[in-house]
Parts: structure tokens; sequence; C-alpha cells
């Protein structure tokens, strides 16, 4: 599953959502098969109430671009989306009450992380059906941010082809991504907070060769789902869930939300593939606390076999502002 919803695939008609909305789309969106993600840095000179102004001024000129750019019948076509957040640090350099639950993702057993790869005091998520419509408007949003804010890293995404067809993407391990995402009711308690959400990015390195390596039945065991079909191990549904029939030490069994009381993040993540030695996961996951992440990846640390075969080397997290509505930039809940 890639969105709240049980079926991975739009209509053949489907079109983008356009811009304007109490939400912004991107969250909740079926997923496209690319992504960019930007991360900007405020300009150091910047601070108080001389940066707010400047931040204003931008998210404002950001707005304008991407509601003429999203509404457009080509970026419709594309199912173009353009999703914003804010990073932790900057609200306290603009003298701004942060979000409740925005905080840094502390650092977790087994992370490389590299920090040009890290954090950001905006976070850009760009997703369409072709790369060129992210390009195009990233280098919009890149000329338009002017020297308020400097860009700090970047990250392209892709959906691989389902090798059999089917509907749901396959994640470069061969099995299939997201196959037990939230309902829409699921996200309205667990994704949710009001209009915004938070959003987390892990960029997670993957050993594809050692994995590729082990037997299939083996790698079943580490995933605890079967690789042709995503279901149970055992073949039959459970009232326990697909971890019901799993290995203690699998993944599935690891990132259960009955370990969290029924919490779910929305998982809505890419491959990449930064040349043939670093190829992984693009992890994004919507929520309404991060501390739920935190709470999964270090069980994961502990007890999932897949962390040997994963290596995070970049991580951010951000809060995903409501969306814009006429007369309302985004960034107004917060900046005004």
């Amino acid at each position: 599953m890639t969105a709240c919803t049980r079926d991975a695939d739009p209509p053949e008609d489907a079109r983008g959502p356009g811009f304007h909305g109490l939400r912004q789309a991107g969250v909740t969106t079926p997923r496209q098969a690319t992504a960019l993600l930007l991360a900007y840095d405020l300009d150091p000179a910047l601070s108080g109430a001389a940066g707010v102004r400047a931040l204003k001024a931008v998210l404002g000129a950001w707005t304008h671009a991407l509601a003429e750019t999203l509404e457009s019948d080509s970026s419709r076509a594309a199912r173009l989306t353009a999703t914003l957040g804010i990073g932790p640090a900057l609200p306290a350099r603009l003298g701004l009450r942060a979000p409740a639950a925005l905080r840094e993702v502390p650092a977790f057993t087994g992370d490389r992380l590299d920090p040009d790869r890290c954090g950001g005091d905006l976070l850009v998520q760009l997703c369409a059906d072709t790369a060129d419509a992210t390009e195009a408007i990233a280098a919009t949003l890149t000329r338009l941010a002017g020297e308020t804010l400097y860009p700090r890293w970047r990250q392209d995404g892709f959906l691989p082809p389902s090798p059999d067809g089917g509907t749901t993407p396959r994640n470069l391990l061969g099995f299939k991504d997201g196959p037990a995402n939230p309902t829409p009711e699921e996200c309205e308690r667990w994704v949710w907070s009001g209009n915004a959400t938070y959003l987390v990015v892990r960029r997670v390195h993957l050993r594809l060769e050692d994995f590729a390596r082990l037997a299939v039945h083996r790698q079943e065991e580490i995933i605890g789902r079967g690789r042709s079909t995503g279901g149970p191990l055992n073949g039959a549904p459970s009232a326990g869930g697909p971890e019901a029939a799993a290995p203690p030490r699998s993944h599935v069994r690891a990132v259960s939300p009955r370990l969290d009381s029924g919490a779910r993040m929305l998982r809505r993540g890419y491959s990449y593939a930064d040349g043939p030695t670093d190829q992984g996961l693009l992890f994004l996951a919507f929520m309404r606390d991060p501390a739920l992440f935190a709470r999964v990846q270090r069980r994961m640390a502990a007890q999932d076999e897949l962390s040997g075969f994963t290596e995070a080397r970049g991580s951010a997290v951000a809060y995903v502002l409501p969306g814009a509505r006429a007369g309302r930039p985004l960034g107004a809940e917060l900046l005004d």
C-alpha cells in the first residue's frame, strides 16, 4: 500500500489533486512514479522578525508559483504534487512557538549519517509521474528562494516497476512495498494532526548483493512476508495479522502497530540509486508524532534481522504545514 487506500494504483484517468486545500497534497495521494526531496537552510544572517519577514516573502512567492504550476493541465496530467514542511531548528531561530511534536530524530544504533544529507530548515517533497515535472518546479522554487534560503541537500527517488505487472510496487529487495498502510479512518487518527502532519525522511543504504545471495525462503523469514504475494508466510490471513506467522526477529514483527497500541504511520517511500555502489530506500513516512518512528526504529535496531542489511546515511524530520487557501499562503498559521 502507498497511501490511505487499499488500492496502490490510481485509475488510469486520474489527475493530480491541484494545489489549494485545507491539507497539502502528497501525503495521502497515491504514489507517483518519481520523487524529488529538497532541503533548504535559512540564511545564517537571518533570525527573529527579519527572518520571519524574509521567509514570509519566499513562501508567498512559492505559494503563487506552486498554485499556478500545479493547477495547470500538464501538471495535473503528470499528477505533480508539492508538500512543504519546516525543520526543528527553524521556529526557535525565528522566535516562534514550535509545533508540539517537532523535535530532532535521535541517532540510532547502526546509523552512519552524513551531515550533508541530514536536516534542513525547510523540506520540500515533489512527486510526479515524470521526473521532468519535478525538476522544473524544483528549479523555480530554488530561483525564488533568492538569498533567503540556500539548498542543503537533494535526493531523487523512483518506484521500480513490478516484475509481475502487479499494482503494488516492489522495493529493491524484491518485496512488495508498503502492503499494510493505514485505512482512511486510521489516517485521521494516526497521521493527521488537524490539517498538519509530520514527515520523517531516512536515506537507507541497502546491502542488496548480500541479501540477494540468500535463498528466497530465508529472505522471506527476514521480511516476514511471502516474496511473491506479500502476504503472511503461512499463506492464510490471520486475526493476529501477518506478524502472527512471522519469525520473532522478522521485520514485520519489529514494526507491528500492535506494539504501539495500534499507532500507525503512513509509509510513502521510494527507491534510490546513486551509482552502482549506493542504492537503497528513500524512506518517507507521515505520522501525527515522530516519537512513533523513534520507538519503531529502536525495536528494529534491537531485534529486526533486516537491520543487518541496512544502513541509514541521511535523516530529516519536518512539520508538514496545513494547506494553502485563497489569501492564506503556505506557512500563514506559523508566521502570522
